[in-house]
């Protein structure tokens, strides 16, 4: 994913912080739920983390 552009989405729900990675090329995205007051550059780590598993899973 290096040197790809990721947006990075954050939404609080209550006491926890759903955290959306998107490829801007493909369109691709993939999302996490953790607590709310949890590091938001862990969150983001995670979230960009599964977007890489989900991207090197995609069929080709």
């Amino acid at each position: 994913m290096a040197g790809k552009e990721i947006y990075v989405e954050f939404v609080v729900m209550g006491n926890t912080v759903k955290v959306t990675a998107i490829d801007s090329e493909s369109g691709l995205e993939a999302s996490v739920v953790g607590p709310a007051n949890a590091p938001r550059g862990a969150l983001a780590d995670a979230a960009r983390r599964k977007l890489e598993y989900l991207e090197k899973k995609k069929p080709v």
